[in-house]
Order: C-alpha cells, then sequence, then structure tokens
C-alpha cells in the first residue's frame, strides 16, 4: 500500500513534517510512505488554467498515482494553512477532473498547543468531503503538546503516542482496503 504524506507546514522544523516521519516505524507491513513537496506550486489562479502549471500536473499525478493519502496540517488561526488550501484547489481543478474523487485520505495533526489542531481538521475534512474524498474518520489523531513528544532530531520519543499511531494507521489500512 502506497501512502502519500502531506505536511500542511513547509517550516523545516514543523512538528506535522516529524509526525509523518514517525509513521514509517508505526505502520503495518506492506505499508510505504512517500513525502509530497509542493513548495514549487505559485497561487492558484483560475485564469491560468487554461495553460495549466506543468508543477500542479505533476502533483496531480502523485496524488492520483497514490493508494492512499494522509495529511498531518498544524493550525493557524483556527484553519488549515494557506499553502496546503492552494495545493488543494490546485489538484481539484479544473473542474470535472479533481485528483481527490475517490481518494482515501486520512487527517491528522501536531501542534504545541492544547485542542491539537481539532479546528483544522473539521476544516479540511470539510473541504475533502466536498471533493468527494473517502475521508476516515476514526480514530482521529490530535497530538497536542507535540514539542515533548518529539527529541531534538525530530523522532517521536512518546511510547503512547507511538502506539496510538500504529492503531491508527492499521485502522486506515483496513479503510483503504475496503
Amino acid at each position: 500500500m502506497n501512502i502519500l504524506t502531506i505536511s500542511g507546514s513547509q517550516r523545516a522544523a514543523s512538528l506535522n513534517t516529524m509526525l509523518l516521519r514517525a509513521l514509517p516505524a508505526c505502520a503495518p507491513d506492506g505499508m510505504s510512505f512517500t513525502q509530497l513537496d509542493y513548495s514549487a506550486l505559485g497561487l492558484y489562479n483560475q485564469d491560468l488554467e487554461a495553460s495549466f502549471p506543468e508543477v500542479a500536473t505533476q502533483l496531480k499525478a502523485q496524488i492520483r498515482a497514490a493508494d492512499a493519502v494522509i495529511i498531518s496540517t498544524p493550525e493557524y488561526n483556527r484553519s488549515i494553512p494557506a499553502p496546503l488550501k492552494n495545493l488543494i484547489d490546485w489538484t481539484s481543478r479544473p473542474y470535472g477532473d479533481s485528483a481527490w474523487a475517490g481518494k482515501p485520505v486520512y487527517v491528522i495533526g501536531a501542534t504545541g498547543g492544547a485542542i491539537g489542531t481539532a479546528l483544522a481538521q473539521a476544516d479540511l475534512r470539510k473541504v475533502l468531503l466536498y471533493l468527494d474524498a473517502r475521508v476516515a474518520g476514526q480514530p482521529e489523531v490530535y497530538l497536542s503538546g507535540a514539542m515533548q513528544k518529539f527529541g531534538e532530531d525530530g523522532a517521536l520519543t512518546d511510547d503512547a503516542t507511538r502506539e496510538h499511531l500504529k492503531a491508527a494507521l492499521a485502522a486506515f489500512a483496513a479503510f483503504v482496503g475496503k
């Protein structure tokens, strides 16, 4: 099972990228991961759809080629980061040619704050459901206080989080297999 991972944060020391990097060690056998780099994507502008940017075409192809997608989003001002929304806008266009339709997607998130990206995840699920993605609902992964759960090298150090991720990835594998 080939899983494409997307970090909603483009920061070098992103907690969400660290969370995604922890997944392979928690995954069931047969699950592999590739992280999507969308840093070269320009701002969405419908006027540009007539000569669709090659970078957006390549990103759509990567989403389509994956068996499933896991998105780890931070929460910026109670919603999803603009670069993540921009990626979704480009890869769902032009109308009728969305890379998200029917794609199994799991939304997770990490933050140093107390509510564990709950509001951002709700917003992201709403957008993905509108695009007809198959969004897994359970188990939820809201990693609050995340700065204390990773070492200086970015590796996951919290055993309870590791066990939760193992159960979550097993459930997501079953969801994708349905």
